[in-house]
């Protein structure tokens, strides 16, 4: 193989395909980038056997071929060299020489036959979106997804299609996100993504509405955006009955300054660490949001005004789920819902419906 290529392209590919490489692996080829040319290009492979990603860059191909270098060594080698090309020239024994200006490396290759093929969809149903609402309904979802494995199927999230819309579901125990969108498909279908795979599309997405393509199998799905091609795995088993966990009646509903609640919830919040552990006092009466903490270290109040119809209440939460909720909500104003101390917080846009929060409370000690 004997290949010319744009140093900044071949950067850039490396880095964001070097993501989907495993770190350790009993198969060395997988701790490596697998290159390959193809008419004019040359494409590059990393790939955990959960998470592959596939990119191509421009090149000037004299001899084709292909070989697999190490992730680390290579994407450092790459991003040093000094020059505006790169020439990449394998010999029959894999070893590889990278020159670039002045710079010249030769490493050792892997054969390319040693790296596994990425899994094929078979039969596929597919979903166009716009790249930034796709980025937005992420963003939105995946601080909802659990960390731990005590249920595999919510380390993911879930999608959901059918009626023209898309809905994407997060929840790990103590709370839960759920974001719609307008999203035309033929027919209904639900699948769960890896919250892994979702952070690293979300890495790759653009602000702006140029389209991304979910491809999607019985057990994989790709994730087409702009050259790159994300494929992983689908997670399954039984996704928690969303639904049935959202409260139908509340007693009081309370409109309030994002950025406002905020800032007293961070402030409050200064006294709790993972060491200090304490929940956060919050009362809600009187067209106002009180808020206190108490640690061994001391105590905090805060306070502001909100416009509160309804019974007054007094709640405790996770200072940690609470700012999640409020961060990722989008607009000025939110809508907060409440059905008693002991019933979930729904937090809602101002008008509409396009996400939903709920964040669970935490039983309080009387003082």
């Amino acid at each position: 193989m004997k290949i010319l290529c744009s140093r900044q392209q071949l950067v850039e590919a490396v880095t964001n395909v070097q993501r989907a490489v495993s770190t350790k692996s009993s198969v060395p080829a997988l701790e490596g980038i697998l290159l390959r040319t193809s008419a004019g290009e040359l494409t590059l492979c990393g790939y955990d056997l959960e998470l592959g990603m596939t990119t191509a860059i421009e090149a000037a191909i004299q001899e084709s071929g292909s070989v697999v270098l190490g992730a680390k060594l290579f994407s450092d080698i790459v991003r040093r060299l000094p020059g505006e090309e790169v020439s990449l020239a394998v010999d029959e024994k894999n070893i590889t020489t990278i020159t670039s200006g002045a710079s010249e490396f030769s490493i050792v290759g892997i054969p390319a036959d040693e790296y596994p093929d990425l899994p094929a969809l078979g039969r596929k149903d597919s979903v166009t979106i716009a790249q930034n609402i796709l980025k937005s309904m992420i963003r939105q979802t995946i601080f909802a997804v659990a960390e731990n494995d005590a249920k595999p199927i919510h380390t993911g999230t879930l999608f959901e299609l059918g009626d023209g819309k898309l809905r994407l579901v997060s929840v790990d125990g103590y709370r839960l996100a759920i974001r719609e969108e307008n999203a035309p498909c033929e027919g209904k279908m639900s699948f769960v993504v890896p919250g892994k795979t979702l952070g690293e599309v979300l890495k790759l997405l653009r602000d702006d509405d140029t389209p991304a393509e979910l491809r999607v199998g019985r057990r994989h799905i790709q994730i087409q955006i702009d050259s790159y091609c994300v494929t992983s795995r689908l997670l399954e088993g039984e996704f928690l009955d969303y639904r049935a966990a959202i409260p139908r009646e509340s007693t009081t509903e309370i409109l309030v300054n994002t950025r406002e609640f905020i800032g007293s919830v961070e402030r409050v919040s200064l006294l709790i660490t993972d060491r200090l552990k304490s929940p956060l006092r919050c009362r809600f009466e009187d067209g106002e949001i009180r808020l206190s903490c108490s640690t061994a270290i001391g105590r905090a109040t805060d306070q502001f005004a909100a416009a509160i119809t309804g019974a007054p209440v007094e709640m405790g939460f996770n200072n940690r789920y609470l700012l999640d909720a409020l961060r990722n909500s989008e607009g000025d104003e939110v809508k907060i819902q409440l059905g008693g101390p002991l019933s979930p917080m729904k937090v809602l846009p101002k008008e509409g419906a396009d996400y939903l929060f709920l964040v669970l409370p935490v039983r309080l000690k009387t003082e």
